[in-house]
């Protein structure tokens, strides 16, 4: 039996790793995939704490337990050592994706990072199709196939109706998904 993703608006880097799982990937016009890269991101507030006389009591127990420490100014040492961290991973994951959509891909370099919308997704072979998740099942297994939602269980009042307040909170949360990818 064919396992068969479905992307509604983003899957992207681990995201995208996850919906490569399924042996077709089905989007939406305006999905975003791909990001097929490792990132690590940080603030440096050395010069900050410094400036306003802030000391910082860090102590450890093994030399590599304060590794990139924001409040540190940043070593060449700790950045070679992310690296060499990132790359395997990145390696892995592209392999991954490789061994997942083998021919489909484009003979291009996908793994850089970049991102993909659409039906540009499916020129470079990240995505098989657009569709939704109920028109295209039964299309491919027929009107009488059954559909099972599996989710969190409803409480009692949102089953009698009284959602406004799951609905805030899913507004709430789809925004601050979103924002993360400033959108």
């Amino acid at each position: 039996m064919r396992v068969h993703t479905f992307v509604e608006d983003l899957a992207a880097s681990g995201g995208y790793w996850l919906a490569t799982a399924g042996d077709d990937i089905w989007i939406d016009e305006s999905s975003i995939v791909g990001s097929i890269g490792v990132i690590s991101s940080s603030f440096g507030f050395s010069d900050f704490i410094a400036r306003y006389g802030i000391e910082r009591r860090v102590h450890t127990a093994g030399k590599s337990k304060s590794f990139l420490d924001p409040f540190k100014p940043e070593k060449e040492e700790d950045i070679a050592r992310l690296k060499a961290l990132q790359e395997p991973i990145h390696a892995a994951f592209i392999a991954h994706v490789k061994a997942r959509r083998g021919a489909k891909l484009a003979d291009r370099d996908l793994y850089t990072g970049d991102i993909w919308v659409g039906p540009q997704a499916i020129e470079v072979g990240l995505a098989d199709g657009i569709a939704h998740p109920v028109p295209k099942l039964k299309e491919l297994y027929g009107d009488k196939v059954k559909l099972v939602h599996y989710g969190q269980r409803r409480g009692l009042l949102s089953r009698l109706g009284a959602t406004l307040w799951d609905d805030a909170m899913a507004q709430v949360e789809e925004r601050a998904m979103l924002a993360r990818y400033g959108l």
